[in-house]
């Protein structure tokens, strides 16, 4: 699979260059926050992969709301764990509810398989 014809590593290689230059010259942004850009960039990444690919997309949604909720609080959002964990429950709830629309059982009813 390729984007931009490239191959998705290709990509996401050198999106940490672009983003460790930004960090460094533009932003002057410390090693945490710049980890934190590259999770968000690069589980955005992972989602445009999933969805081109058509397999494991809202696993890949979830991990992108991960890694923009850790951003968001490594950015100094003040929000205490319990409360990131409802959000983040209610992002998997959400996500279920419209996967379960969407996927479609590897086996059918009389257990032969699709």
């Amino acid at each position: 699979m390729k984007i931009f014809g490239r191959e998705p590593a290709l990509i996401a290689s050198f999106v940490t260059i672009v983003v460790a230059n930004l960090g460094a010259f533009a932003f002057h942004w410390s090693t945490d926050t710049e980890s934190l850009v590259n999770a968000v960039l690069l589980a955005g990444l992972g989602l445009l992969v999933a969805a081109v690919v058509h397999d494991g997309l809202s696993v890949a949604v979830v991990g992108l709301a991960k890694a923009a909720l850790s951003l968001a609080v490594g950015l100094g959002w003040n929000l205490d764990a319990p409360r990131q964990a409802l959000l983040m429950s209610l992002v998997t709830g959400a996500v279920t509810l419209w996967a379960h629309g969407t996927v479609t059982a590897p086996v059918g009813p009389d257990g032969s398989r699709i």
